[in-house]
């Protein structure tokens, strides 16, 4: 499978990405601006905080999902999806964190282009299967 040690360097950047955005800004400290984005839904305040923290665990889950599980198509196809939703999100609710530093563009784009690299990877390991017959 291609090069195995930029493929396993890329499943881990993309995870742990993940668990860090889950972690850090969402559930051990709500940062300030994943409140505003979210607080922009009208929700409330308590809503809202519940709203942050349960992005944080489903974050958190998923990146842990997508270090151990990378070789199922399907997570690449959520991580994508989830990574352009996300980016719409803020592109919708607050664009102008899209020109702030480290904003959602400089993070998502290299995560999705991670991803469309290992998803590459997993189909060519699926068919050198299908071609070998393991």
């Amino acid at each position: 499978m291609g090069n195995t040690a930029f493929t396993r360097l890329a499943r881990w950047v993309v995870g742990l990405s993940w668990v860090y955005h889950g972690l850090f800004p969402k559930l051990l400290h709500v940062a300030p601006l994943e409140y505003q984005l979210t607080a922009q839904l009208g929700l409330g305040d308590p809503a809202t905080l519940w709203l942050v923290r349960g992005a944080g665990v489903a974050e958190l889950l998923f990146g842990l999902l997508f270090i151990l599980l990378w070789r199922r198509p399907l997570l690449h196809w959520l991580n994508i999806a989830g990574l352009l939703g996300l980016l719409l999100f803020v592109a919708v609710m607050m664009p102008a964190a899209l020109f702030d530093t480290f904003n959602p563009v400089t993070t998502n784009v290299p995560l999705l282009a991670l991803s469309l690299y290992l998803l590459a990877q997993v189909r060519a390991h699926q068919r050198e299967t299908r071609a070998t017959g393991q």
